[in-house]
């Protein structure tokens, strides 16, 4: 089968791969129909420690079930699904509370053995799922596929944010980063009733995309001031960074009031931080981290999604097939494009 796998630091290719199979009870084979490119895929297209060359790339997807193991109950050959970004048993003591991400089956779609045991991803024709009765939820009757598919991670991601940085109605929010994670937060935020979001780029595209879907747009060099003003100075109640690294952080720290909470949910992989402890301590700030669950939040976003409640597709700059990925790769490392869907 054709599959997009990393060949190199900074460039990945098209490759036929063998087609996957059963190998477990709990398995389901799944024909992608949309799949995409995501800003965690760019790590991957720049090499990290445990990512190998001919690795398949790809965590999000949407699917047909064509075959299942012998213990799967609840999926059927033909059902449509969304999966979620990594995997989990579903069962452990981890699982039963929701914290998903911490079970010791999580495996990673596309990303080598840096998040668990290497597990082929989804830029491919079919890709394998482990324990799919967990990892992956039927479509309800009338969800758009290209929506359903940020189910997995970008508007998980987003969700995610709001949610562990307890923002609540008529909250002031900002968000650092207008990339497909970034604009996925603001929609969120909107959703759950924060009275003004902020979102902060370096980029004038991303930040008109978001003042067309509700937010309010502002450069980094004038951010506290655009935040001051909606809050007489105090600074946002919750700041989500939404790309990761040091001076998306930095700029997030440097945008909330006292007693306010910052959350990353950017991908971080440098090993310190430069943490300003000291004012943290006199204002009683929150940092706090966060990685989208897609297994437990699918319920509601998909109700969301699929009642028009938020619309994710408002991100998508362009719609490719397997053969122009390794191409869409290199537009958004370059930042041209927001959120690339792959039919």
């Amino acid at each position: 089968m054709r599959a997009v796998v990393f060949a190199e630091p900074g460039r990945v290719a098209l490759a036929d791969v063998p087609e996957p199979g059963i190998e477990a009870p709990r398995d389901a084979i799944v024909r992608v129909l949309v799949g995409a490119v995501c800003g965690t895929d760019l790590h991957a297209l720049h090499g990290l420690p445990g990512i190998e060359p001919g690795t398949t790339l790809g965590h999000e997807f949407v699917g047909e079930v064509v075959a299942t193991g012998a213990a799967l109950t609840t999926l059927r050959v033909g059902d449509r699904v969304v999966g979620s970004d990594f995997t989990a048993c579903g069962r452990c003591w981890w699982c039963r509370r929701g914290d998903h991400w911490e079970c010791a089956e999580r495996r990673f779609f596309g990303f080598g053995s840096v998040f668990g045991a290497p597990l082929p991803g989804a830029q491919a024709e079919f890709v394998r799922v482990p324990h799919a009765d967990t990892v992956l939820g039927r479509l309800p009757d009338g969800c758009p596929p290209e929506a359903a598919v940020f189910v997995g991670d970008n508007l998980a991601s987003g969700y995610t944010a709001a949610e562990r940085g307890g923002v609540a109605p008529g909250d002031t929010v900002a968000v650092v980063g207008g990339g497909a994670v970034g604009q996925m937060t603001s929609l969120a935020c909107q959703a759950v009733g924060a009275a003004a979001v902020v979102l902060v780029d370096l980029l004038p595209e991303r930040r008109a995309l978001a003042a067309r879907h509700g937010a309010i747009a502002a450069a980094p060099e004038s951010s506290r001031d655009v935040v001051d003003e909606l809050t007489d100075g105090r600074g946002a109640d919750v700041v989500v960074d939404a790309v990761g690294g040091a001076r998306p952080l930095e700029t997030a720290c440097g945008l909330v009031r006292g007693r306010g909470t910052v959350v990353s949910v950017g991908a971080h992989f440098d090993a310190t931080f430069p943490y300003p402890v000291a004012r943290a301590f006199a204002e009683e700030l929150s940092l706090r981290f966060a990685i989208g669950d897609g297994i437990r939040l699918r319920d509601r976003l998909l109700a969301l999604v699929t009642n028009g409640v938020i619309d994710p597709t408002v991100v998508v700059t362009a719609r490719v097939g397997l053969d122009a990925v390794p191409a869409a790769y290199q537009r958004l490392a370059e930042h041209q494009e927001v959120k690339v869907l792959i039919l």
